[in-house]
């Protein structure tokens, strides 16, 4: 991997990147709340369940797709890919934090001027735009391979969700540095089962997220965006 390569995903990856990342707990908070998550161990196998059983079946190859078609620069494709991964979503919540950290990372793109002129205006007009078909664009405007790639958003997504168990359990500084440790391997299974999936297996079936996220809504105290 070049060195520009690897730091434009540090970058992408950076819970310091302004798109809200840290404001989402994508129903952890309210599994917190039912009795689900209670202790650092439960913390670690609900974050372990939602990486490979959700981020793996269905954002992660969203992203490997997306990532081609940004190559291709096919439009229809973005938008068919988009339209239906907005569509996936089982909350309202979930729509709203995936269009709302899509649209601030392709303000960011659009700012810094990332990419050519014609596939930053593609990007101007997916409008909503999803989370991963921002993030697709971003790491291709950095020519990152897509191994690469996978493999930053999924890192990002379990540090967000280690980050969230920190503040809501509440979890030590160590036992949120146990979980990503332990997460090491499976973000490179979920990598490599991603790549392997193809557009008509992609699967965002997880009820219980779905539940626990729309019952997230109207929680009495919360410390997340809803």
């Amino acid at each position: 991997m070049h060195i520009a390569e690897l730091t434009a995903l540090l970058h992408l990856a950076s819970p310091a990147l302004p798109i809200g990342a840290f404001s989402y707990s994508q129903g952890l908070e309210a599994a917190i709340e039912h009795g689900l998550i209670h202790d650092g161990d439960s913390a670690r196998d609900w974050i372990a369940s939602g990486l490979v059983d959700v981020l793996a079946r269905g954002e992660l190859p969203m992203l490997a797709h997306q990532l081609e078609h940004w190559r291709l620069h096919d439009e229809a494709a973005l938008r068919s890919a988009n339209d239906a991964y907005l569509a996936s979503r089982e909350s309202a919540e979930l729509r709203r934090e995936t269009e709302q950290m899509g649209w601030s990372l392709a303000q960011l793109c659009a700012s810094l001027e990332w990419g050519d002129a014609s596939r930053r205006a593609t990007l101007a007009a997916l409008k909503p735009i999803a989370q991963p078909t921002a993030f697709a664009f971003a790491a291709f405007a950095h020519d990152a391979a897509p191994e690469a790639v996978l493999a930053a958003y999924a890192f990002a997504w379990v540090e967000n969700q280690a980050a969230a168990a920190l503040k809501a359990v509440p979890l030590g500084q160590l036992a949120g540095q146990r979980i990503i440790v332990a997460l090491r391997e499976p973000i490179h299974a979920a990598v490599r089962r991603a790549l392997d999936t193809s557009p008509e297996r992609i699967n965002t079936f997880a009820p219980q997220l779905g539940i626990l996220s729309a019952r997230h809504e109207s929680q009495y105290s919360r410390l997340f965006r809803s």
